[in-house]
């Protein structure tokens, strides 16, 4: 769909900050979920410098009925950055710095478009970090973790990363700022708004500041690798971990052909065996902790329990759970996966989901290679197909759902970290129901009464 955007031009931005070249639109046509065959170039692309560029773009969209799309880093894998009605791409990564470090508060300021990690780099001399930081935290956004609720290995001790953002700036559809929350750790006043706009996927507004709640670095750190006889055994080890109350800061797991394909990806020769890697923070008694931990996996028939002295130590440890998503398209040249899935369910469920992953496989003839950040729940899965047989994707895109169907009959949800954008739409109202759905329907349309705003995305149909 084409639009007219010429009104862009009138809007007082620099030339720099305004493009209908080709290799700009394509570039923002698709993120990491979508194949670049399935993309929707936008009509423009613009780069805010600031609020007003902002709400001066947003202002005028509303005016002339044009869809406008927020994209970062790309890094999503539902389809939430495409622009599928075309319209303006609003690129946030200019918008990248950090406005204010408050050490005596734990706070810092930053803009939408900076990158995790120099968060974290900003930060760090003062003795503090953002202790929920996924760890795609190199190459993701701020502003994009927060549109999708983003979370990763470190969930289950710290949470996601929006439990730690205490306020924000944004801008609505209508070119309106507005702040939520403040700088105080606590409030009882009015709506939460903020928790409204984190995890709408850029369809309710635009963040442009946001302030974050940080923690002192800890004084001891450890990590290690478990190996187990069976998956049954690993998954049931990571359960009653968590249950048992063990204070872990990363727990993640691995089946046994995850640890073959890293294997083959690293050139390594550790044993295709389902593993559990685990990492310790503490400030005192790390031991002790890492004592517990052995205990618990030694009633779940653990062959070897690993735990490294250094970070060196540490990293060679974990090396074959953090290269996994590399691991995955080299491992055999006939197949590939599918956007790997991403669901989460409560912990007493977490064995039952693997094995029905699994049970999947065997049946329908899959490999589906099964891994994630195990301590909350979240399994990430990939179902490799064959991407030249429209059979076969057809059949492994079958497959996938039923995942995703039955995580969400065990009290789950159909996805984790990494939001609903195109991809996981047909499940929405499985996991909330009509009267939910509804509801937030008419959210979208109080707060974006054009419908301009990331149009097509959350909602499988029309959103007013």
């Amino acid at each position: 769909m084409h639009h007219d955007t010429t009104f862009v031009d009138d809007l007082g931005l620099a030339p720099d900050q305004i493009s209908v070249a080709d290799a700009d639109r394509e570039q923002r046509s698709h993120d990491w979920g979508t194949p670049r065959e399935d993309g929707v170039r936008p009509d423009v692309v613009v780069w805010p410098e600031s609020t007003a560029d902002v709400a001066s773009v947003m202002r005028a969209a509303t005016e002339h009925g044009v869809p406008v799309t927020p994209y970062a880093a790309g890094t999503s894998l539902e389809g939430n950055a495409v622009p599928i009605e075309g319209g303006i791409t609003l690129d946030m990564t200019r918008m990248d710095a950090v406005l204010d470090v408050r050490p005596d508060d734990l706070q810092v300021d930053v803009q939408p478009g900076i990158l995790g990690d120099d968060v974290n780099e900003a930060v760090a001399r003062h003795g503090l970090f953002l202790p929920a930081l996924p760890s795609s935290g190199a190459i993701s956004t701020i502003g994009g973790m927060l549109a999708n609720d983003a979370s990763g290995m470190k969930t289950v001790k710290y949470g996601e990363v929006s439990d730690w953002v205490l306020g924000m700036e944004v801008v609505l559809p209508t070119g309106e700022v507005i702040t939520t929350g403040s700088k105080a750790v606590k409030t009882s006043s009015g709506y939460d708004l903020g928790d409204l706009i984190v995890g709408s996927e850029g369809t309710l507004g635009i963040i442009t500041r946001v302030t974050i709640e940080l923690a002192g670095r800890p004084a001891q750190v450890r990590g290690g690798r478990a190996h187990f006889e069976t998956l049954d055994d690993a998954a049931n080890a990571v359960f009653d971990a968590v249950r048992s109350g063990v204070d872990v800061a990363k727990i993640e797991l691995i089946d046994r052909l995850s640890a073959a394909m890293s294997n083959a990806h690293l050139d390594t020769d550790l044993p295709d065996v389902p593993m559990v890697f685990v990492e310790f923070h503490a400030n005192h008694g790390i031991q002790e902790e890492i004592d517990f931990c052995r205990s618990v996996f030694e009633a779940h028939n653990v062959t070897e329990f690993e735990v490294a002295e250094n970070d060196r130590g540490m990293d060679e440890l974990w090396a074959a759970r953090r290269e996994l998503a590399e691991a995955l398209e080299p491992y055999d040249e006939h197949l590939s996966p599918l956007t790997p899935g991403d669901v989460t369910v409560p912990i007493s469920e977490y064995p039952e989901i693997i094995r029905y992953a699994k049970q999947l496989a065997e049946e329908e003839d899959f490999r589906i290679p099964c891994f994630g950040h195990a301590g909350d729940g979240n399994l990430h899965y990939a179902v490799m197909v064959d991407p030249d047989d429209p059979e076969d994707v057809a059949h492994g895109k079958a497959v996938s759902k039923r995942i995703v169907e039955r995580a969400i009959e065990l009290g789950g949800t159909s996805t984790g970290e990494h939001g609903i954008g195109l991809g996981k739409q047909d499940y929405l109202v499985a996991e909330h129901g009509e009267a939910a759905v509804d509801a937030m329907r008419s959210i979208k349309r109080a707060l974006d009464p054009a419908g301009i705003l990331n149009p097509g995305k959350v909602f499988d149909g029309p959103e007013s």
